[in-house]
């Protein structure tokens, strides 16, 4: 039974990592204030902060393992739940999808 929950976990995970578009890196950072992340707190429009790097995660919402824990911090920031124990190592690796530009202090 384990098991085939495990696979079933994985079997969404990856296609999830399928279904996500990457959005593409440009040379240039755009910065945002902590107020202008603040706007987007919703399920529909989540953005997040991870080590002053802004993330907009609304097309992952859905798909989050956690399920709406991903939505504690949305508009806020994230790297103490980010960098938590229950993600695993992967999870490194895909938040770079997300990136749209850093935290202005």
């Amino acid at each position: 039974m384990l098991i085939v929950v495990a696979a079933v976990l994985l079997s969404v995970l990856l296609g999830a990592f399928l279904v996500i578009p990457q959005m593409k890196k440009t040379d240039v950072s755009k910065t945002y204030t902590k107020a202008e992340i603040s706007l987007h707190n919703e399920r529909t429009d989540c953005w997040i902060i991870i080590k002053d790097k802004v993330y907009d995660v609304t097309s992952y919402v859905e798909e989050h393992p956690g399920g709406d824990a991903i939505l504690a911090h949305a508009g806020d920031d994230s790297t103490e739940g980010f960098f938590g124990p229950q993600h695993a190592t992967r999870v490194f690796d895909m938040i770079d999808d997300f990136y749209i530009g850093d935290l202005k202090h």
